[in-house]
């Protein structure tokens, strides 16, 4: 498949088997009847409506509960549109998809099982939150379609559903205003999440799953969502999961800072909306009465690539859905009780350090700005942990330059920020609660062929999304936009290994990688992560194989990690 058109991809998965009118995968729950499709012994129910249209009246407030008359019969075959976002956006390479077809109704979830799977079977499932930087994506993008998944589940022998879902990008879902918290309507992304998550609790059982057997997993924006959802009402209300993962990220800085504030004041600008305060009832309903293209283009317009690396939608603390700042709710155990999997990808976030950096103070800039709130002391501070001797120029076989190491280096202080040390909070927290921890780190990848050929990017390593792959047991998937495509057999072994432990996870609650320990963070001998693929796979701690233990010892997590989850810091950071 050398060219993607995404509708024609997703029919691609199943739409061959409508012909089969007596082998219909079928679901009926509260009197509502679902008819799916299937390929591959993989069942597909896509579109399945979980909450009303979000436009109109219900823009900017939380979302409504949908339900099909009763007796409805629901030809659940075709995905539905994306949520609002850039007309034909495209995060390609770390995306693949393309979305010209976008509404804001567009709360919609797909539902993915085994061939023959019916009602009672109680099957593990797991629910998938998309990344894209709460700005892009859907759930439909076809890194993340997890038929390889499912597959080896089943021959495994502990087969799985999934659940991915849409839910509000950008201003549709971020808006913050006073205007908006004293209704309760903030941090409307998670809201829809977690409405999607109660129609998963109400409804999979029809569907072959349990819902007391759920495991939430995100990537990228779509791990911090999962990190927020275990964060939700400081733990008080019925819980919907049992398990997590999160993939390159479970928490992110900022949320207590004004990135968010700051661009929806220049939306309020850009739209003449502003003619009274941002946090008005009468700016609130001027934005509402806009047309979805209007207010598109005015966050287009208003959208900077420089602040917080492009991350300027961001949740929120409320008083409500999120009671107070994540890490105050991890160090008070306000939060649910999870068996949880938290990891990150070798060189996760040297793609984000732009423009590309080649000295020191270039690098000391870039972090000036991506840390605002950092002191003068605490930033030299920061960069002296990782000195220049530490890194070195990454050259061709022929000797030729391919990364300077001052972009390494920058690359890898910006990984630890976000990627490690946040997650290492994160997991610490939950494995004092008494909850089981596994860490792991991603050294093998796909992407790099792409990366060069098609972006003339190099030496840019075991770069963020290059999961997917191997998560989903889907390499085909990157077979497409005339990308080099060239899996070795350790390519296809890993897909299969590591979807087979995703899925052992969701399961019996452990991962199935030989010698995958649960993380210790008492002492030295016993923190340590999992490293997954490369020379190297292997338990890095205590027991594991000498050249993972030496790989992960040398980036001195430990020591950068206690400085960058120091309360002062976190709060510096944001968080």
């Amino acid at each position: 498949m050398r060219s993607l058109n995404l509708g024609a991809f997703l029919c691609a998965f199943g739409c061959v088997a409508f012909g089969i009118a007596d082998n219909v995968p079928t679901a009926k729950t509260n009197g509502v009847t679902y008819h799916g499709f299937h390929r591959d012994r993989v069942e597909a129910f896509l579109g399945i409506q979980y909450a009303e249209d979000t436009g109109g009246e219900n823009r900017f407030r939380p979302p409504i509960p949908y339900e099909h008359p009763d007796g409805s019969i629901v030809q659940a075959t075709k995905p539905g549109s994306a949520c609002p976002q850039d007309e034909g956006l495209t995060l390609i390479p770390l995306y693949l998809g393309n979305y010209t077809d976008i509404s804001e109704d567009c709360l919609r979830l797909n539902v993915f099982r085994p061939n023959g799977s019916k009602a009672g079977d109680k099957l593990p499932v797991m629910v998938y939150i998309h990344g894209g930087s709460f700005y892009g994506a859907s759930k439909d993008d076809p890194n993340s379609q997890p038929a390889g998944l499912i597959l080896n589940s089943v021959a495994n022998r502990h087969p799985v559903i999934q659940v991915q879902l849409n839910y509000r990008l950008g201003v549709f879902g971020f808006a913050k205003s006073e205007a908006l918290r004293k209704d309760g309507s903030e941090n409307l992304a998670l809201r829809d999440q977690r409405l999607a998550l109660q129609w998963v609790h109400d409804h999979i059982e029809s569907f072959g799953g349990d819902c007391k057997k759920v495991t939430l997993q995100g990537q990228s924006s779509g791990g911090f969502s999962v990190g927020m959802q275990t964060l939700a009402f400081g733990g008080s209300k019925p819980q919907l999961f049992q398990t997590i993962i999160g993939q390159s990220q479970i928490l992110e800085g900022g949320i207590t800072g004004n990135f968010t504030r700051g661009i929806m004041a220049r939306i309020v600008k850009q739209t003449g909306c502003n003619k009274t305060s941002v946090d008005s009832d009468e700016t609130i309903s001027c934005l509402r009465n806009l047309s979805m293209t209007d207010l598109l283009a005015a966050q287009t317009a208003t959208q900077s690539g420089e602040a917080n690396i492009g991350d300027e939608w961001l949740p929120t603390v409320d008083g409500d859905f999120i009671p107070a700042a994540p890490s105050t709710l991890l160090a008070s155990k306000r939060f649910y009780n999870v068996t949880t999997m938290l990891g990150w990808c070798e060189d996760d976030t040297t793609y984000f350090v732009y423009p590309p950096v080649s000295t020191s103070n270039e690098t000391t800039a870039f972090f000036k700005q991506y840390l605002p709130n950092f002191t003068p002391s605490n930033l030299t501070h920061l960069l002296s942990m990782y000195p220049k001797s530490d890194f070195h120029n990454k050259n061709f076989p022929n000797g030729s330059l391919e990364l300077p190491r001052e972009m390494y280096r920058a690359g890898r202080i910006l990984r630890d920020i976000l990627m490690v040390c946040q997650p290492i909070l994160f997991g610490s927290a939950m494995h004092a609660a008494g909850n089981d921890v596994y860490l792991y780190v991603l050294n093998q990848t796909i992407l790099t062929p792409i990366f060069q050929t098609n972006f003339s990017l190099y030496g840019y390593g075991v770069e963020h999304t290059s999961d997917f792959a191997y998560v989903f047991g889907n390499l085909s998937n990157y077979d497409i936009y005339d990308f080099p495509f060239h899996p070795s057999k350790s390519d296809y072994a890993l897909a299969k290994r590591m979807s087979t432990s995703w899925a052992n996870f969701a399961a019996l609650r452990r991962p199935s990688l030989k010698g995958w320990k649960k993380a210790s963070f008492e002492n030295d001998k016993n923190f340590g992560t999992y490293v997954i693929g490369g020379k190297y796979e292997g338990y890095s701690g205590i027991g594991g194989n000498e050249g993972s233990r030496k790989a992960v010892a040398f980036e001195k997590l430990r020591e950068r990690c206690e400085f960058l989850t120091r309360r002062d810091i976190v709060k510096q950071i944001g968080f």
